[in-house]
C-alpha cells in the first residue's frame, strides 16, 4: 500500500471557506467604531485608500448608508502582473438603523486620514413600538 504524503500548503477547508459565499468584505473593507454620548452617537469608519469623492451618505426610511466606491481605473493602467493581491478594489456600503426622526441635515460627516466620522443625533421617534405579542405553544 502506498501512502500519499499530505501536502503542508492545501487545505480544503481553508480553500472552501475562502470562496467569496463564505467572506464579507463588507466586515473586512468598513471597519466601524459606534460610541454613544449623551445627545449624539459617534460612527468611525476606517475606508483607507479611498477620497472623499468617493463617499457617498444617505438616508432612507430610517436607515443611514454609508457607500463607498473605488476606481480601480487607475491600476488597470499600470503595467505588470499582479502575483498576489490583498487590498480590496471596487465598492462596498453598509446601512445602519437611526430612526426615522433622524434626518439627513441633522447628520454631521467629515473624512480625514482615511477615517469616516459620522455624528448622528439622539432623537426619539414619535410612533409606538407595537406590542409584542407571543404565540402559545401546544403540547
Amino acid at each position: 500500500m502506498m501512502m500519499i504524503p499530505r501536502r503542508n500548503d492545501f487545505d480544503l477547508f481553508d480553500d472552501m471557506f475562502r470562496d467569496p459565499f463564505f467572506t464579507n468584505n463588507e466586515s473586512k473593507v468598513m471597519k466601524t467604531d459606534i460610541k454613544e454620548h449623551k445627545d449624539k452617537y459617534v460612527i468611525d469608519i476606517d475606508l483607507p485608500g479611498y477620497k472623499k469623492e468617493d463617499i457617498k451618505l444617505s438616508v432612507d426610511d430610517g436607515y443611514l448608508t454609508v457607500h463607498a466606491s473605488m476606481d480601480s481605473e487607475n491600476e488597470e493602467k499600470e503595467k505588470g502582473k499582479y502575483v498576489r493581491r490583498e487590498r480590496y478594489m471596487g465598492s462596498c456600503s453598509r446601512s445602519f438603523y437611526v430612526g426615522d426622526a433622524v434626518k439627513s441635515e441633522d447628520i454631521k460627516a467629515s473624512f480625514k486620514n482615511g477615517t469616516l466620522k459620522v455624528e448622528v443625533p439622539k432623537k426619539e421617534d414619535k410612533k409606538e413600538l407595537p406590542e409584542t405579542k407571543y404565540i402559545q405553544i401546544e403540547d
